[in-house]
């Protein structure tokens, strides 16, 4: 294992924006949440160790929303980044998700949502602004002038650097009109994108890809291993090894517990072996390489999953190796 401090992660320009970023960021959306045992996934002592190794390792792009923990995720960072530079990290979060039951205002990109969430991230982070905000889902309630003219002002208060879209796969198209609405008007564009992109999930290959590029957008991908699948856990036979599958929802195992993404983990146990590398360093080195994606975010319950993932940074695929597990899903894309 790597030690985190030698690792040392290089920067890598964030689309069109000109900040230079971290090769790979961190998610902290296990930050305080709880189980349905009521156990909490991270706590804040554990939280404040990897961000610690994050930092050791060169990482400077924290990724936060503000449901993570109910608010836990951006409190913690706060507390962590004011015994710090402010200014040497990359802070993102995000707004959507309706906080207070009854109050469908409280929710959605309208503006007095907007504003106010974003008054209440900045007060939890303990911070001026916050580098990137991303939208969390796209709000077929609010027009998109009406979202793009709040934002800008936003923008030009300085309580934002930059905008950003998550998990918009069907509606990419959405993107480039708020995007043409914003530029028409002088207004701040979108310039980050936020999708779910990995060896088994490809749903962003085709259009979106194809817009991001047209429209010189960061691609920082979320879940890269396959909420799991791709760390090698998981098995033919006993689909996940020493736990019981009842863990899982029956979705989640219809997704990933198929013959065709066994066959894709068979040629990515094959390509780790000959880079003497795990699964999962593996799958995340895949996704380093795949053209237009910015900085995957990972994650980690554990200093030692931390190391494992960033020191994917180090591992080198040759162009037969990264089309051999492009390939290895199939479907309409497989060759992109």
């Amino acid at each position: 294992m790597t030690d985190l401090e030698a690792l040392d992660l290089d920067f890598v320009q964030l689309g069109g924006t000109g900040l230079q970023t971290s090769e790979f960021q961190f998610g902290t959306w296990r930050f305080g949440k709880e189980t349905e045992q009521g156990n909490v996934e991270i706590g804040e002592d554990r939280a404040h160790d990897l961000l610690d190794g994050y930092a050791a390792a060169g990482g400077r792009y924290i990724d936060a929303a503000d449901v993570y923990g109910g608010g836990k995720a951006e409190e913690w960072i706060g507390d962590w980044l004011s015994e710090r530079d402010r200014e040497r990290y990359t802070v993102a979060s995000k707004i959507y998700w309706q906080i207070r039951e009854g109050d469908p205002n409280s929710g959605g990109t309208n503006r007095k949502n907007i504003r106010h969430r974003v008054d209440e991230i900045l007060e939890r982070l303990g911070t001026d602004y916050v580098d990137v905000l991303y939208i969390h889902r796209w709000d077929d309630q609010t027009s998109a002038r009406e979202m793009m003219k709040t934002l800008n002002r936003l923008v030009e208060e300085g309580k934002i650097h930059y905008l950003g879209a998550s998990t918009l796969r069907p509606n990419a198209w959405k993107v480039a009109k708020a995007n043409e609405i914003a530029r028409a008007e002088g207004w701040e564009p979108f310039t980050l994108l936020q999708p779910r992109y990995n060896l088994v999930d490809r749903e962003i290959e085709g259009d979106y890809l194809e817009m991001a590029r047209s429209e010189d957008l960061a691609v920082c991908p979320w879940s890269p291993l396959g909420q799991g699948f791709l760390t090698g856990k998981y098995d033919r036979e006993d689909g996940l090894t020493g736990e019981s599958r009842a863990s899982e929802s029956s979705r989640w195992e219809e997704n990933y517990l198929t013959e065709e993404n066994f066959d894709l983990h068979d040629e990515l146990d094959a390509v780790a072996d000959e880079v003497d590398a795990s699964p999962a360093q593996t799958a995340l080195a895949w996704l380093s390489h795949r053209e237009g994606v910015t900085a995957p975010i990972v994650g980690a319950r554990t200093l030692d999953q931390l190391e494992e993932n960033l020191a994917a940074a180090e591992i080198d695929l040759s162009d037969e190796q990264v089309d051999r597990l492009t390939e290895a899903k199939g479907g309409p894309y497989a060759g992109l």
